[in-house]
């Protein structure tokens, strides 16, 4: 059995060049150490990169690192999910969702 995909870890270095590296929409995590839902869509995300790689590409910002990520994108509840589609954000969930929720919201937002 060969394990999840990792999740691409992005900074502010790197942000802005991982927003437009591909045409895939992107979709990013804004998350926290300490911040227990947060964790808990680790998974969900990882199972997403896997069963949609090459539509969506998924990527985790820890703001701890990141905080004027933070500020340029009003990050005010954890976690947030972001979808970014041509280096836009098109898609905001600020809420904890369920695994079955965030694929239907990705299916209609982005897979349609």
């Amino acid at each position: 059995m060969t394990s999840p995909p990792a999740l691409t870890a992005l900074g502010t270095a790197d942000f802005d060049h991982h927003l437009t590296a591909a045409p895939e929409p992107l979709l990013v995590e804004f998350w926290a150490s300490g911040c227990q839902p947060c964790q808990a869509l680790m998974p969900v995300l990882r199972h997403l990169a896997a069963e949609h790689a090459g539509r969506l590409r998924v990527a985790t910002v820890e703001l701890d690192h990141a905080p004027d990520l933070a500020r340029r994108y009003q990050i005010m509840a954890l976690p947030t999910l972001i979808v970014f589609t041509g280096g836009r954000p098109t898609q905001r969930i600020t809420e904890v969702i369920t695994k079955d929720q965030l694929i239907a919201l990705l299916e209609q937002a982005v897979f349609s």
